[in-house]
């Protein structure tokens, strides 16, 4: 490897680290807003919320990595142009597929980390986060009460309570249970904290009153106690099984589902479509460098800069992107658009390495660079 391409490519490399986090964190930071308040009100444990949050980084990160090597390749070969060590090295003789050597290197390097994710990484740190929602949804109850609201924490369960403390229990309790529809009961306590027991959640409440009506003569009874337990967990809740969206399943599980999991006809053209764009997807990564290369380093030398052929491989990118948005959705509803998912990835990058192999691209650079 020569020193110029190493030069090209430290340059490359630092800043595709930098704008993939960067772009990553932000918008890492306005996803994980919406999980704020079940940490300031709620109580949920701030490492509950760091991990459950950082699941959805390794998502994110595949998401914009293709988008930020466009963007760094434009950057750092326009800075290049501008600083005339483009002409330089044209004037020493280097072909503009030399050029874009350190550009293709990296290209290849997020391509084969776009695998890796799409293939493994993505869906594991999914589905584990999915996970996570699951079990606060059905099993850390008190993460979802809120203090002088009924909240309805299934069919035929609703809990009221006055205020939380800061040691994670609550004050003032009302607790309405019909979910068996023959002996409704309502439960007063003074306080009351919540446990998960052999994977099933529990009100543990304190100094009570249970009023429970007997449907045979009508009458109310109650009961007082000093301590009781009430598994708050509705049948629903303990029968159900999470059902597994497509971006939390592997290749193989998209494209050959399990028959004994009840898959729709919808969901089966979802799956498919998402396995091709998980496959695809490295591809679209190496055709928006190839179409930013084509801009900057094809073409006629041009002692005016190349702001406009900046501007359009910002325009070609930019729909290429959303194009390849568009068909993924249409492909999911559609599955004869499923190879335009492939012709996507593929054809605009083919286009571009045939524009810069192009026999007259390595004639004019150094006469005319030398020139100027």
């Amino acid at each position: 490897m020569s020193r110029l391409t190493r030069y090209i490519l430290h340059q490359l490399a630092v800043g595709l680290v930098a704008v993939t986090l960067g772009l990553a964190l932000l918008v890492w930071l306005t996803q994980s807003l919406r999980f704020l308040d079940l940490v300031l009100n709620r109580g949920l444990s701030l490492g509950v919320f760091l991990e459950l949050t950082a699941y959805m980084l390794p998502n994110f990160i595949a998401v914009v990595l293709p988008v930020t090597t466009f963007i760094v390749v434009l950057a750092v070969y326009h800075r290049l142009e501008n600083d005339r060590e483009l002409v330089a090295m044209r004037a020493a003789g280097l072909s503009p597929l030399a050029l874009a050597r350190p550009a293709l290197i990296i290209a290849s390097a997020v391509a084969a980390i776009g695998w890796a994710m799409n293939l493994w990484v993505v869906p594991e740190t999914y589905r584990a986060f999915r996970e996570y929602q699951f079990d606060i949804r059905h099993r850390m109850a008190a993460v979802l009460l809120q203090e002088g609201v009924f909240s309805n924490l299934g069919e035929g369960l609703t809990v009221f309570v006055r205020a939380r403390e800061a040691d994670g229990s609550f004050r003032g309790i009302l607790l309405h249970d019909a979910r068996d529809p023959r002996a409704p009961a309502t439960v007063f306590a003074e306080r009351a904290w919540f446990t998960v027991e052999e994977g099933a959640p529990r009100a543990v409440l304190i100094n009570g009153l249970r009023q429970e009506l007997e449907p045979r003569t009508g009458t109310v009874r109650t009961l007082s106690f000093r301590e009781n337990q009430i598994t708050i967990a509705t049948p629903a809740m303990r029968e159900e099984e999470r059902y597994r969206e497509a971006r939390e399943r592997t290749v193989g599980e998209l494209l050959f589902p399990d028959p004994g999991d009840q898959i729709s006809e919808r969901d089966r053209r979802r799956f498919l479509a998402e396995a091709h764009q998980r496959l695809s997807g490295p591809f679209v990564a190496v055709s928006l460098v190839l179409v930013a290369l084509a801009f900057l380093l094809g073409g006629d030398f041009s002692r005016f800069g190349k702001a406009r052929r900046m501007g359009a491989a910002v325009l070609v990118g930019a729909g290429l992107i959303a194009a390849g948005v568009t068909l993924g959705n249409l492909a999911a509803r559609h599955l004869v658009l499923v190879p335009m998912i492939w012709l996507h990835a593929l054809l605009p990058g083919i286009i571009a390495l045939i524009w810069l192999l192009a026999p007259w691209q390595g004639r004019h650079p150094a006469g005319m660079a030398a020139a100027r």
